[in-house]
């Protein structure tokens, strides 16, 4: 198992194995639940890796498929590693762990943002203004506490190992003062450095483009390092996210992001573009309360 492969990657990989054995075994769903004495949504749910199995329920599982030995040890250990506790763990109330789970085994992560910068680019200022605009209802402690997560996650983008990302964001993004000019002029000026990393590369989408494939909202396209893991897509929305792991979806995620990748500024002009921004904001041009024209 690799080492940056996180808990969620290893139940995602043992449900894919067990999925396999069941298979070939050709036996179904319901007739491992009946002998489980469970039902066949826990069997379809460890299957997928939206479920931990315990090290008991593996082993149960792996007798009915006629695996025995090494190769049925092998996987009872994988069980353990797979309940084992990611460093989110704690924040499981603010954030969907799934989520960050796959992001921290991630090998490479394409984004397209429509409308804020994404967590893994945030300053403090920028993420506590926007939480609390977002979730008015929150007290001060639960926004810092979300503050907390989005910071520790950055770090993935300076370990030994960093993961390789790519963000194209929408020129809205850039456009709009979250927090007030101080904190967006900040938070601009944090883009420009982040995008120094060799393993980080941005891109902005101009408004003059028009009308574009990524229209139906943002998305964020993860990669793993073992090509035995395949990609996830998550669609991120106001109640949590859906994860996308179809071939057709995944394909079609892709064609999209090389869609909004070739349409938008090139990297180099991007982070020229954002500089002049934070310099020069076009969010002051007109006072507010000022008529448009």
């Amino acid at each position: 198992m690799s080492e940056r492969r996180s808990p969620t990657i290893r139940r995602r990989r043992l449900g894919a194995e067990l999925r396999r054995l069941r298979d070939g075994a050709g036996i179904t769903i319901d007739a491992v639940a009946e002998q489980l004495e469970c039902s066949a949504s826990k069997v379809s749910r460890i299957e997928t890796g939206h479920t931990s199995a315990t090290p008991r329920d593996v082993r149960d599982m792996l007798r009915i498929y006629g695996v025995v030995g090494a190769d049925s040890e092998e996987l009872v250990q994988i069980a353990r590693e797979a309940r084992q506790k990611g460093w989110w763990h704690p924040y499981g109330a603010v954030l969907v762990g799934a989520y960050v789970g796959l992001e921290a085994a991630a090998g490479a992560i394409r984004s397209y943002e429509q409308q804020v910068v994404p967590g893994l680019l945030v300053t403090e200022e920028y993420a506590s203004a926007m939480i609390q605009a977002a979730r008015p209802e929150l007290t001060a402690d639960q926004v810092q506490q979300r503050v907390r997560v989005r910071m520790g996650r950055q770090s993935l983008l300076t370990q030994d190992d960093p993961v390789d990302l790519w963000a194209v964001l929408d020129e809205a993004v850039l456009r709009r003062p979250v927090g007030g000019d101080a904190v967006m002029r900040g938070q601009l000026r944090r883009l420009v450095e982040v995008a120094e990393l060799p393993n980080v590369t941005l891109q902005v989408l101009p408004f003059e483009v028009g009308a574009h494939a990524g229209m139906d909202g943002p998305f964020t396209i993860l990669r793993f390092p073992d090509s035995m893991d395949p990609d996830v897509v998550y669609a991120e929305n106001a109640t949590g996210g859906l994860f996308l792991e179809k071939s057709d979806e995944l394909q079609k995620y892709n064609s999209i992001f090389d869609q909004i990748q070739a349409a938008a500024r090139r990297p180099e002009e991007s982070i020229a573009h954002i500089a002049e921004l934070a310099e020069e904001p076009l969010w002051k041009w007109r006072p507010r309360g000022s008529p448009r024209t």
